[in-house]
């Protein structure tokens, strides 16, 4: 029997490798709350702590602290394991050698089966309003050019294996999410409001509450409506094993 897409007939160990708190409940919260819920083990690494989003009234490193805060607890009401924040500084992400050599190390700490990531070619993620945050696709390009080819061969970073003893290891497969070009449609429907009662928690980045809910719950499918709402989120697929 074909295994369906995010179907596995076993746990798996999900590895979200994102730029920002918020990120990951934005992007692909409901998927992640399906398969907290179908019992795989999820864990978050964010490259930065946000510390230029929200009150700016406030000093980065006091941004940070409340970020971190509404990260953990919107991890909790997903429900996912740990939380890594690299502590980069916000907005000034680039794809550098130095990073990719990072984001190759966690890959082989933390061997993950399932890596999450986002599109580092999608510019224009929401129709008609804005433009996807630098950081977003920088942490896009960094955590694919890590997957592929560095972290499962032994001759990129030698001082990885050599030093610190870590193995090298790729994921059976990535999870692109904000895809510019989907393979994955997921109905996440039933999901949905846990995915909002996470965001929810990341009060310094919604504004006010019931104008966010109401904006959220607009986001269903053309072909829904008010009454009957669905809900989706899409990825680009990726496997390598």
């Amino acid at each position: 029997m074909t295994e369906q897409p995010g179907k596995w007939p076993t746990p798996q160990k999900i590895l979200v490798i994102l730029a920002h708190p918020d990120d990951p409940e934005f992007f692909c919260g409901a998927t992640l709350a399906r398969w907290a819920r179908e019992g795989h083990e999820i864990h978050y690494c964010l490259l930065t702590c946000g510390d230029k989003g929200g009150n700016l009234d406030l000093t980065p490193d006091q941004l940070c602290h409340n970020r971190r805060g509404e990260q953990r607890r919107a991890a909790d009401v997903i429900g996912v394991g740990s939380i890594r924040f690299l502590e980069l500084e916000d907005g000034y992400l680039v794809p550098s050698l130095e990073l990719r050599q990072e984001i190759v190390r966690i890959i082989r700490q933390e061997k993950p089966d399932i890596l999450v990531a986002c599109d580092p070619t999608n510019l224009y993620p929401f129709s008609g309003y804005g433009l996807n945050h630098p950081d977003h696709r920088a942490a896009g390009q960094i955590v694919l050019d890590a997957v592929f080819p560095a972290a499962g061969n032994p001759h990129y970073f030698p001082e990885l294996l050599k030093g610190e003893n870590l193995e090298p290891h790729t994921p059976k497969e990535v999870w692109v999410s904000l895809a510019a070009n989907p393979t994955v449609v997921f109905d996440v429907t039933d999901t949905w409001e846990i995915k909002l009662s996470a965001l929810l928690e990341h009060r310094s980045q919604i504004g006010d509450p019931a104008r966010f809910e109401e904006r959220m719950r607009s986001r269903r499918t053309e072909d829904s409506s008010d009454a009957a709402p669905r809900y989706e989120e899409k990825f680009r697929q990726i496997k390598f094993r």
